[in-house]
């Protein structure tokens, strides 16, 4: 075991602070990872200020960061996957069984027995809960580290084990080709992913929006057309006509007004968390045999599958890349949604 920089929250108001956290040296089939870039998502936000508390009190210490980008700096004997000197990345999860029927089937996503990246229980017994990737290094099973194509930015790179995989995933489950008319609700961090990918699926793609502002981007971004989601003649032009809706807002809103705007057999996948129950009427999936699903990270194999993706295509995401000393302000900016599009932190700058 050795000590490794890390920033915690030691509260839900204490903000982040520097402090040395555990991390067990690299087993048989582990790599011991030094991470060069982190990007910041929103459910970090939520679990430091404990926000998830129905779902996953946080327990404190807790250190955020599960869009890990880093360098293989030591592998264990029986390891084959990498081999010192790799890029990989570490997305939201670090371990499952790999026995289980889900695991068995490439979904460890599903697995029962799944070791999420941040405040989850550790089974090596390093400490109570699993630290994330706003620290100097990681050690993971050598099955959860991706390999990173050698021509993508890295800063960019990072936000693609968590929005990248998040956006990508349902997509490839629904069917998502060239032809298509995909919608994109919301153009954060999740959203101007789900553009980028739409578009080099070689769909047709439509942002909504509330805000008007956000026009320009979505066009520069791909987006074929935007609309105004508050515009309800804008809406209706486009009735029954999406093959598939990524649906990345976080806040509770009116999935009437979108069920409808599907064809025969489309699909509105539902990726951001909102803190109150939704509700939609039942009829809006009856007529045209429509549905209504939510979609979490991807398998490893889909995450690999993602970034060679990305790597053929030259897609990451948009980030402003800061020092780990600018952690709070970030996270204060990130709760207003001022940021665009994903802040990836330069984790070279914790060994200062």
């Amino acid at each position: 075991m050795y000590e490794t920089k890390a920033y915690a929250a030691t509260s839900a108001t204490s903000g982040l602070a520097l402090t040395a956290i555990p991390r067990r040296d690299p087993g048989e089939h582990d790599v011991q990872i030094e991470i060069l870039f982190c990007g910041i998502c929103h459910s970090d936000l939520h679990h430091v200020r404990d926000e998830f508390q129905d779902m996953m009190p946080t327990r404190y210490p807790f250190v955020p960061g599960h869009e890990i980008i880093g360098c293989v700096i030591a592998v264990g004997p029986s390891v084959t996957k990498h081999k010192v000197g790799d890029t990989v990345g570490v997305g939201y999860m670090v371990e499952s069984d790999l026995t289980c029927p889900q695991c068995r089937a490439g979904n460890e996503q599903f697995c029962p027995n799944i070791t999420i990246t941040i405040g989850w229980p550790d089974k090596h017994g390093t400490a109570a809960q699993t630290y994330g990737g706003h620290s100097n290094s990681i050690v993971v099973h050598e099955h959860f580290a991706l390999s990173i194509p050698s021509n993508l930015d890295l800063p960019g790179a990072a936000p693609l084990l968590c929005a990248g995989i998040t956006s990508y995933a349902p997509m490839r489950h629904h069917g998502v080709t060239a032809g298509k008319k995909v919608g994109i609700v919301g153009l954060g961090g999740l959203g101007h992913m789900g553009v980028k990918f739409a578009k080099a699926f070689g769909a047709h793609v439509v942002v909504f929006t509330t805000s008007p502002e956000k026009t320009e981007d979505a066009l520069r971004l791909g987006a074929d057309e935007v609309v105004l989601s508050r515009h309800g003649e804008e809406m209706q032009k486009h009735a029954r006509t999406f093959d598939f809706i990524l649906d990345t807002a976080s806040a509770v809103h009116d999935l009437n007004s979108y069920l409808n705007l599907l064809g025969v057999d489309g699909n509105l996948t539902l990726v951001g968390i909102a803190d109150k129950p939704f509700q939609f009427f039942g009829p809006a999936l009856l007529y045209g045999r429509r549905s209504l699903s939510g979609s979490n990270f991807g398998s490893i194999a889909e995450t690999q599958e993602m970034l060679h993706f990305c790597g053929k295509h030259n897609i990451t995401a948009d980030v402003e890349v800061i020092p780990i000393q600018m952690i709070n302000q970030a996270y204060e900016r990130l709760a207003k949604n001022d940021v665009k599009y994903r802040f990836s932190i330069d984790m070279a700058s914790l060994k200062q």
